[in-house]
């Protein structure tokens, strides 16, 4: 048995009554002072522990520790986290569930969400073109880990600018998977409408079928935000539009606060914007799976091409796909020079 000191959160079959104590005492009973964030029915708070680890505690508030919804939602979040391990999904230590007191423990995120770095001009610099490219394929190989590699095919369901987080090297981590969803293969995996206005993909709505390209429907909003650095709900509005303007160009949507990309690094955003783009087809079937585009950014492809200031979004919104299967790809060979 681990000492009281000791590395408390590095198994599951730690002394819970310990860990419990600890905790309290970190945060001096959950304290407003050690609190960095606070959501519709749950509040995070950064505790040290007294082995020095930094920990991060989603805490349910009383209130709706009582309503079965989101006790439901917190129990499936351990369920999933404790069941699935990748380098880019956040990370669960451990976990009290308890009628008066219920919370999740994780590695500390010290840089917090992608949102509000996204929203921060001094952070958004901070994260560089170079960095915001590794974490559009830590998303996606983390996406095509859970719905591909995982035995059952398991949706996140809630893929967003909030629900990614950073640490301190600015590296991404997929995190919140309260309603993520086992996929049954023998169900019609029919649900209520969850996640994020603005990711959720359209055919939810009206035929209310969980499936894996839901998920990759918001990976392709995720990608154009971090290209674009905000949401791209007015881009998509407009593109979508019989009047839409066809010679809108790739350079033009890129995050002005940063310094045009390099010629080396401008490959990897057009290639990001191509599968962004393929992920956001209107018809599930045309969309690639997440393990196709994780195998593209691991293949390293450096395709010639026009300079981005060249390449127009209506071609981008119109490249040739083709199916393979229930596997979708894209071409982007109109592009490449």
């Amino acid at each position: 048995m681990e000492t009281k000191n000791g590395d408390l959160f590095s198994i599951w079959n730690y002394d819970g009554k310990i860990v419990y104590e600890d905790i309290i005492e970190a945060t001096k009973d959950f304290d407003i002072r050690y609190c960095i964030g606070t959501g519709g029915y749950v509040s995070v708070y950064k505790a040290q522990l007294p082995n020095g680890k930094v920990v991060a505690l989603k805490k349910l508030h009383r209130l709706e520790a009582e309503d079965p919804t989101f006790d439901k939602s917190f129990k499936n979040e351990i369920k999933m986290l404790t069941e699935i391990r990748h380098r880019n999904i956040i990370k669960l230590y451990g976990y009290c569930l308890h009628k008066i007191c219920m919370f999740l423990v994780y590695e500390y995120m010290k840089m917090g969400s992608l949102f509000s770095i996204l929203s921060n001009d001094d952070e958004a610099m901070q994260l560089d073109w170079m960095k915001r490219m590794i974490a559009v394929k830590s998303i996606a190989h983390a996406l095509s880990y859970i719905h591909h590699e995982c035995g059952q095919v398991i949706v996140h369901r809630d893929i967003s600018s909030n629900n990614i987080l950073l640490n301190s090297e600015l590296e991404a981590f997929v995190s919140d998977f309260g309603t993520a969803r086992l996929l049954d293969p023998n169900s019609s995996n029919q649900t209520l409408l969850v996640g994020t206005y603005g990711y959720i993909t359209p055919e939810l709505a009206y035929t209310m079928i969980v499936t894996e390209k839901c998920d990759v429907y918001s990976f392709g909003v995720l990608a154009l935000e971090i290209l674009m650095g905000t949401h791209p709900g007015e881009l998509l509005t407009s593109l979508s539009s019989s009047s839409s303007p066809q010679n809108m160009m790739l350079n033009e949507i890129l995050d002005q606060r940063l310094p045009p990309p390099n010629r080396l690094v401008a490959r990897d955003v057009f290639f990001v914007a191509t599968i962004a783009f393929a992920c956001l087809r209107a018809k599930p079937k045309f969309r690639p799976t997440m393990k196709w585009v994780s195998q593209e950014f691991l293949s390293h492809k450096k395709p010639k091409m026009n300079p981005l200031h060249a390449v127009s979004l209506w071609q981008l919104r119109n490249q040739e796909t083709y199916a393979v299967g229930e596997s979708a790809c894209c071409s982007i060979e109109n592009h490449i020079v």
